[in-house]
């Protein structure tokens, strides 16, 4: 992976493979599994804002996706090596904003996502505030990944190119 590109990604996941299960008629990475690269990346920095594989389970709480854009950038195929970038850009008491990028081991980015979260208890199931040990760990990673220039691709709109 580019030291340049990674030097500016605050958070990087362990190195995923691509299955051959996941790979299309095109033989290429179906679009679906795009989606399920940036959710286990995203799983390891939601565990680091204290939203690991137990919070669910152990206190009734959870985060939804609200929104989530995915482009597509390059192809990557059976047994390619990745790993997802991911950075916090702003929080509320109950809500986060993020952006992630899907990183081939030869240095080239595959495809960038932005995405909204919500924060739920899961009685209800309703938006609701942090616990105030996970808003902790949230603020903590806003500061820090506050440190790293936004993106150039968050908040691009959607639409046609003509001409």
């Amino acid at each position: 992976m580019s030291e340049l590109l990674q030097s500016q990604i605050p958070f990087l996941s362990e190195v995923k493979t691509v299955l051959p299960e996941w790979i299309d008629y095109n033989g290429h990475l179906n679009m679906a599994y795009y989606n399920v690269l940036f959710d286990t990346g995203a799983d390891e920095a939601f565990a680091a804002m204290g939203f690991g594989p137990d919070y669910a389970s152990s206190r009734q709480m959870t985060t939804y996706s609200a929104d989530f854009r995915l482009r597509y950038l390059r192809e990557i195929h059976e047994g390619d090596r990745v790993r997802v970038g991911f950075q916090l850009l702003d929080s509320t008491d109950k809500s986060f904003h993020f952006c992630q990028w899907l990183l081939h081991e030869e240095g080239w980015l595959s495809a960038t996502g932005e995405g909204v979260g919500l924060h739920i208890d899961m009685s209800g199931p309703k938006v609701a505030p942090y616990p105030a040990d996970v808003a902790e760990k949230v603020a903590a990673m806003q500061t820090a990944h506050a440190a790293f220039p936004k993106p150039d691709f968050v908040g691009l709109p959607l639409g046609l190119r003509r001409g």
